[in-house]
């Protein structure tokens, strides 16, 4: 388990976190979300010991990094997959880290095989694509089978493919047990593969919990009406103080009433329907909505 107390760090005038508190739970997908510069970047430094606060705590399973005497196997990160050297290969990278820790070099194949880079492990990695790094970066953060996982924009350089497999990696490591905490701006992957949320803004947190909360909490919902009389319909929801838009050719989307209470309305009328779906906006618009007053940058209309 990670946790975060009043974490606070600031560089000149600038505070980029500023009394951050949370938890991060095992065997669940934790997505770590935010606008470009709100703080999650250096929030993970801080965690890792690369930066030091200015106050508060971050520890795993009770224990700040700095005493983990080996690392490699609690705590696997991986916050920027450039950062290796690009002379050595994929392999020799590998056994570098694990003779750090004292992990057997066996367990470099294993890992290699894993991410798929078996075949390209004797290459030098200036000759890797981001993708081929983000990949090796992962490699390093499994070495040695840690019970925390932390990772900064994992998919970032893949293809869908690589994409679908880091999710499905992800997924798999937090139903083991493990604690997974996860920064990413592919919110559609975030929808898929989050458990629980951490939000963040000019760093400090908006909100925090299960997905299903968050976007109960800032997404737009409507229920979807398919019907061979809409127009007919239309009129009955709008006496019913409910607002709508025509969905062509024989749809509405209602706003303001509860599918229970349209479902009811077109019993008691005699309606027939053909869909009485519930519909709500993405994980993407519920947390533009939540951030709209943290954004750093507001890009103007394209139009």
């Amino acid at each position: 388990m990670i946790e975060i107390r009043d974490l606070t760090k600031r560089f000149g005038n600038v505070v980029a976190v500023d009394g951050l508190s949370f938890d991060v739970h095992p065997g669940r997908v934790t997505g770590f979300l935010g606008p470009n510069g709100s703080g999650k970047s250096t929030t993970m430094r801080c965690m890792l010991g690369l930066d030091r606060p200015d106050r508060g705590t971050a520890t795993f399973d009770g224990k700040p990094f700095e005493s983990l005497r080996r690392p490699l196997f609690e705590v696997g990160a991986l916050l920027d997959a450039g950062y290796v050297h690009p002379g050595r290969s994929a392999r020799n990278h590998l056994r570098w880290l694990a003779a750090s820790n004292g992990i057997p070099s066996s367990r470099v194949d294993e890992v290699l095989e894993l991410v798929g880079l078996t075949e390209v492990a004797g290459r030098k990695v200036r000759g890797y694509s981001l993708g081929m790094r983000q990949r090796l970066g992962l490699a390093g953060v499994l070495l040695g089978d840690p019970h925390t996982v932390i990772l900064d924009e994992p998919a970032n350089g893949l293809d869908p493919e690589g994409i679908r497999w880091i999710r499905d990696v992800l997924v798999h490591l937090a139903r083991q047990g493990k604690t997974v905490l996860v920064s990413s701006h592919l919110l559609s992957e975030m929808a898929l593969m989050a458990d629980d949320l951490v939000v963040i803004g000019r760093g400090r947190l908006i909100e925090h919990g299960p997905v299903s909360q968050f976007i109960d909490r800032h997404a737009t919902r409507w229920v979807r009406v398919r019907t061979p009389n809409p127009a007919a319909f239309a009129e009955l929801l709008r006496a019913n103080g409910a607002t709508y838009e025509p969905l062509a050719p024989d749809g509405i989307e209602v706003y303001g009433l509860s599918i229970v209470e349209v479902g009811e309305l077109a019993a008691r009328h005699g309606v027939v329907l053909h869909e009485l779906s519930p519909q709500h906006s993405s994980l993407e618009d519920a947390f533009l909505k939540a951030t709209a007053d943290s954004q750093e940058y507001r890009s103007g209309s394209p139009v």
